[in-house]
């Protein structure tokens, strides 16, 4: 059995002969494997937590006024439901290992969320997006996420959000 990557298709090859619902375990298993070890390479983009905080500085000076200052900013191991999350009360940041593997403005919308959440605590009100709206690429970046979530494995799309 083996599994690879041809453009933006999966080979699967697994041996003649087997029932459906085995053949169809065995590419699950197989394309669950490549996906997991897609996202170990990726580990590696985006820095360590020193960078992602410095990311993060960086961008509520340029797209908050700097009125965002958060404490911590860290990467964490796959959130169930969300990318990112904040704790306004000690100006903590979290955000899922899963966006180690996006584009830059992706993780750059979404620590623009959470900082927003450092300013206008307490969810979503419009004040909150009139924040997060600053930065250009917001509904360029919802749009990947929304596609990104339903490709990765964490969840559905209507479950996976930005804190």
């Amino acid at each position: 059995m083996s599994a690879r990557r041809e453009g933006d298709r999966i080979i699967v090859l697994v041996p003649s002969g087997l029932s459906t619902a085995v053949e169809s375990e065995l590419v699950d298993r197989m394309i669950s494997k490549l996906e997991k070890a897609d996202q170990r390479r990726a580990l590696g983009n985006h820095g360590d937590d020193s960078e992602l905080h410095d990311r993060a500085v960086r961008l509520s000076q340029r797209w908050l006024g700097g009125t965002a200052v958060p404490r911590s900013v860290v990467w964490v191991p796959a959130m169930r439901t969300r990318w990112a999350s904040c704790t306004p009360d000690d100006a903590t940041i979290r955000v899922s290992s899963l966006l180690r593997a996006v584009p830059d403005y992706v993780l750059d919308y979404v620590l623009v969320h959470e900082l927003a959440h450092l300013v206008v605590p307490g969810g979503h009100p419009p004040e909150f997006w009139e924040l997060v709206d600053r930065y250009p690429r917001t509904e360029r970046a919802i749009g990947f996420l929304e596609a990104y979530s339903r490709m990765s494995s964490m969840s559905t799309a209507s479950d996976t959000a930005v804190g």
